[in-house]
């Protein structure tokens, strides 16, 4: 058992840090408020996870996966809104010096930590990948048996936590180089590598064929 969960963990831990919308939606909103907009931001990220670690529990993902319509609405639908929100980003970067806001990280961009974490919400509960990563990963780990559902969430909410923690430490790190992102060349060329990136993740999912 111990074994078990030893390799979920690891395999967890290698999903986590490897780069991906997750971590660029997060580093987007610490860039424009700075580490309460990170982190509220990683909230919603864990939180849709945790979504997707219920309905797994439940047996709707799988319900999910085997329907082609409604996998591919969900798809197109997350990548439709991570492609607007890379095109903010890159709006942004290329906007006239007098449309940018003075001021350190976090003050700029006009996002509350309610609004980061309903991005982190709606962006991870709109990447299907999400949905075939618990269906294949959390049954695994799980014992047969009446314990099934509260294994299930235990490693769901395993995950989220991995995850939350993960992404907060972007948040501190975008915070701490406040002093340098703060110079506007810098900030640009950091909101268009991210915009850039979510554009690109968005078009992968909508051209992926699962």
């Amino acid at each position: 058992m111990t074994g078990s969960i030893l390799t979920f963990l690891a395999i967890s831990a290698v999903v986590i840090i490897t780069p991906g919308q997750d971590t660029a939606l997060t580093v987007r909103n610490s860039l424009s408020a700075g580490r309460r907009g990170g982190i509220s931001t990683a909230l919603g990220v864990a939180c849709g996870q945790m979504v997707w670690a219920l309905a797994t529990a439940l047996g709707v993902v799988a319900i999910l996966a085997a329907s082609e319509v409604i996998f591919s609405a969900v798809k197109f639908a997350g990548a439709g809104y991570l492609i607007f929100l890379g095109a903010q980003s890159l709006r942004a970067a290329f906007a006239s010096s007098t449309d940018i806001v003075a001021g350190p990280i976090g003050h700029t961009g006009g996002l509350t930590p309610r609004k980061g974490f309903i991005q982190g919400v709606v962006s991870n509960l709109g990447n299907p990948k999400m949905a075939a990563f618990f269906a294949s990963l959390l049954p695994q780990f799980v014992p047969p048996g009446e314990a099934a559902f509260l294994s299930s969430i235990l490693l769901g909410l395993t995950f989220c936590t991995m995850t939350f923690s993960w992404l907060t430490i972007y948040a501190v790190i975008v915070e701490q180089a406040g002093n340098f992102l703060h110079r506007t060349s810098v900030r640009r060329s950091l909101q268009g590598i991210t915009g850039i990136a979510m554009v690109g993740l968005g078009l992968r999912i909508a051209t992926s064929e699962s």
